[in-house]
């Protein structure tokens, strides 16, 4: 029981931290993982995929927006729009293996606003999000072996 709220505590925590709301699930996955409360790849694999659906809201409310681009108010023109399109396309993919970083949030939103293929987005997304916390895992083992 204690095992599947602590994955769930960490799916939210993973999710919200990937949204426009500020939040921090590696401490919530370090406290897990030094408790012993699940297997750490059980943490990698829940981490990550709320993580990935987080970045895929982020996705959506930049793709959502784009509604508004004939808008006077809207921040770019559609040449614009258009250039960033075309560096996005050459840069943007190893940018989403980026996504895991501060500001990855953008990365993802500009993605959105770009309509970049989600069968591109997701897997790049996802294996960003399980890089990161496989590296923050094996941190956190060794921090743990050194106390102990």
């Amino acid at each position: 029981m204690l095992e599947n709220a602590s994955l769930i505590g960490l799916f939210v925590s993973a999710l919200l931290a990937a949204t426009p709301i500020p939040f921090q699930s590696e401490i919530v996955f370090v406290g897990l993982q030094t408790a012993g409360t699940a297997p750490i790849w059980q943490l990698i694999l829940v981490g990550a995929v709320g993580n990935t659906i987080g970045s895929l809201v982020t996705y959506a409310l930049g793709y959502g927006v784009t509604h508004w681009r004939d808008r006077k108010w809207f921040p770019a023109t559609e040449a614009q729009l258009a250039r960033g399109h075309r560096w996005f396309e050459r840069w943007g993919i190893g940018l989403l293996l980026l996504s895991w970083a501060p500001g990855g949030d953008l990365i993802c939103l500009v993605a959105g606003i770009l309509r970049m293929s989600l069968w591109i987005f997701v897997p790049l997304v996802f294996v960003a999000k399980a890089g990161r916390y496989a590296v923050l895992a094996w941190l956190t083992a060794g921090a743990i072996g050194l106390v102990n």
